[in-house]
């Protein structure tokens, strides 16, 4: 399994992915399921996979060199591409044609096709953008009231992302909420693990010098991971305790008055006959 994240903000872009597949309780290995592609000065780009590690390698690979072909158009690869729009058209097109090349084996096999994709980055020129890319080569975009996308193992990161997220967020910030999202899904599921690729890209630099890989020794990653739990359990006890009662002195109480209570339970007395 997998688990990837990226945040689309005002003052730029957050990927982070991490590097277990598993096909079995014996058959866990390290991938890497991040691939940058940049050219400094003119274009910045991250695109995050999940799903079959077989699809996701062959279209990572044809990416870089296929050509969406598009009426009188030159052909357009994700090098030559205008818009981001058009480098997400490239990858869909990838992803179709390894679909036109393994879909039919793969379901002899029993096996869907299945992989999704994070697709996102600045081309120069246009604003930065984030798509999130189907298996069947069509994508949706990020927009300010939905500002991240997550793909494989999400449950279990999604609710800190919910709660702390804007597109005001700064990028450090931002980085911080990703890492402790993914902390919660390590913390819950063993499919997922490490080591964790980490992108910052800063709007309109077309270039980034913040990527790096996060392993078990990584020190703020430890301090992550330690903190966060801590802190988390300070909160929890800091939350009062149910009060049952229904003094009305008390400043939140579980149990007040209701119409529904008496449907809920039913009271026999000693002696009453059961029908």
């Amino acid at each position: 399994m997998t688990y990837c994240v990226a945040v689309k903000l005002d003052a730029g872009l957050v990927f982070l992915s991490d590097s277990r597949t598993n096909a079995g309780l014996d058959q866990i290995g390290t991938f890497r399921k991040m691939m940058v592609y940049e050219r400094p000065g003119d274009r910045f780009m991250v695109m995050l996979s999940a799903g079959n590690l077989s699809i996701s390698q062959q279209v990572r690979e044809i990416l870089q060199i296929e050509e969406l072909h598009d009426g009188d158009r030159p052909p357009i690869t994700i090098w030559n591409a205008t818009s981001m729009f058009d480098a997400a058209r490239v990858l869909g097109s990838a992803m179709r044609r390894v679909y036109d090349q393994d879909g039919a084996s793969l379901k002899k096999s029993g096996l869907d096709f299945n992989a999704s994709m994070i697709f996102g980055g600045q081309v120069r020129g246009e604003a930065m953008r984030l798509f999130l890319v189907y298996s069947a080569g069509n994508f949706i975009e990020a927009t300010r009231e939905t500002c991240f996308f997550q793909i494989g193992e999400s449950k279990y990161g999604k609710p800190v992302l919910d709660r702390m997220i804007r597109p005001s967020t700064p990028l450090d910030e931002a980085a911080k909420c990703v890492l402790v999202s993914m902390d919660s899904t390590l913390k819950s599921n063993l499919s997922v693990g490490l080591p964790l690729d980490l992108a910052i890209y800063e709007a309109n630099r077309l270039e980034s010098s913040q990527i790096v890989c996060i392993d078990e020794r990584n020190p703020y990653f430890q301090m992550i991971r330690s903190s966060w739990g801590e802190k988390l359990r300070l909160a929890f006890e800091s939350i009062d305790d149910p009060q049952w009662d229904v003094d009305q002195s008390a400043a939140a109480p579980l149990c007040v008055p209701s119409p529904r209570y008496e449907a809920m339970k039913k009271i026999t007395h000693p002696g009453e006959k059961l029908v």
